[in-house]
């Protein structure tokens, strides 16, 4: 019988979780029975399905916008997340369960089965949760040092951790006690077979216009409201009438976003799409002229990976971007990188582009060589698998060790 993985997300629907989908898929194609728990939401809100032979329970989930709402939602996920774990029990046994946070609450899940079945645990490692925190609310108060607590028991909890970039495996190693040989880094990387550029949205391309653009969640967290504000400062304040902005994805800020944008007088040069996906994305993506990396600097975002930085390098869009450690570091000379915290500074960064154009050609030339030579998923889902055949290597010489004991 095929090994069954377990996969739980809690903030995002699968798969519109690109990273878990591809990972789902990778396990598939190697021969995994595999299942996702995962809440409703983004166009996908069948409580049950089976894509590409890969089961989906979905459960209904609202997003909280407060530390206590947020304390509610994981609760709530949590009850979910055990309930359709026996679900998917009843129709197979399941032999590792793989969380991916935030939140680290989803060890429970993995700690009843693992005490009533021996079930493994892996931890897909997304977010650093206290950093977080402290990132949307500004303190370090009970909420801040359970997560903490919960961090750590995850890692304690953890047969295998797999890193999204080398800041989190650090991280897996000195705050979670892991050995060094149970965390595997496997980076965020699309498909470079099917993110490439394309025909742009003709609707888009205007005569005498730029278009710098934003992809992503819009969280506290992501610094959409500083892009608004320095593309007002564009508009209004430099007088440029040359540059337009188009804003895609969705999150709990969009609606704030777009009162905010139509109170600055900029709607019409400023543009939301909302969630896009597919061909209609890449269209849209392959009109920019400049892509924008608003996020603040701080504590949770000088150590993320940013899905971003790889979809803007592997379409050749040169990027402004504040000063963030890890995506300056992944980034390289593909990205201008602009020092003060603010809208003035952020508009003058994306000024300097748009006057430059030999420049943006030429961030876009080396953007696009380091994603092509090093942004290949296929690498990583290779990694990925790895973590799982040694996992399953150590689960064989355990079993020889108790049935053929030395001497």
């Amino acid at each position: 019988m095929r090994h069954h993985i377990l996969i739980l997300v809690e903030n995002l629907p699968v798969p519109f979780d690109r990273r878990v989908w591809q990972e789902a898929q990778a396990l598939n194609d190697a021969g995994y029975e595999v299942s996702v728990i995962c809440p409703t939401g983004r166009g996908h809100d069948k409580t049950y399905e089976v894509i590409n032979g890969i089961h989906i329970y979905r459960h209904r989930l609202k997003e909280a916008v407060t530390a206590a709402g947020y304390m509610r939602e994981y609760f709530l996920a949590l009850v979910h997340q055990i309930r359709l774990s026996f679900r998917v029990r009843r129709r197979q046994r399941i032999d590792v369960i793989q969380a991916c946070n935030p939140p680290d609450l989803l060890f429970m899940v993995a700690m009843i089965h693992k005490l009533l079945f021996g079930t493994y645990f892996v931890f897909d490692h997304h977010d650093l949760s206290p950093e977080l925190y402290v990132s949307k609310f500004g303190r370090r108060d009970l909420f801040y040092k359970l997560l903490c607590f919960f961090e750590k028991q995850t890692f304690r909890m953890a047969d295998a951790s797999i890193a999204t970039n080398e800041t989190f495996r650090d991280i897996a190693l000195a705050r979670g006690g892991m050995p060094p040989d149970r965390v595997v880094v496997v980076k965020s990387y699309p498909e470079a077979s099917r993110f490439r550029p394309t025909e742009a949205e003709r609707s888009l391309v205007v005569p005498g216009k730029h278009l710098i653009g934003y992809i992503g969640i819009m969280g506290e967290q992501d610094g959409v409201e500083t892009l608004v504000r320095a593309f007002a400062e564009i508009l209004h304040v430099r007088k440029r009438s040359d540059v337009n902005c188009l804003i895609i994805g969705d999150g709990p800020e969009l609606e704030r976003l777009k009162a905010m944008t139509a109170a600055l007088g900029l709607d019409g040069p400023l543009q939301f799409t909302g969630y896009l996906s597919g061909p209609p994305l890449l269209s849209h993506l392959s009109a920019f002229d400049v892509g924008i990396i608003p996020d603040p600097p701080g504590e949770l975002n000088d150590k993320l990976s940013m899905n971003k930085v790889f979809e803007y390098m592997m379409l050749g869009l040169p990027i402004v971007q504040f000063n963030l450690p890890q995506a300056t570091r992944e980034a390289g000379n593909a990205a201008l990188v602009v020092s003060e915290h603010s809208p003035q500074a952020l508009a003058d960064g994306i000024l300097a582009l748009i006057d430059d154009p030999e420049r943006r050609k030429t961030m876009s030339v080396t953007g696009r060589a380091v994603a092509e030579r090093e942004f290949r998923w296929t690498g990583e889902a290779r990694r990925y698998l790895g973590a799982y055949n040694a996992l399953f290597s150590r689960s064989l010489d355990v079993n020889d060790q108790r049935h053929y004991p030395a001497s």
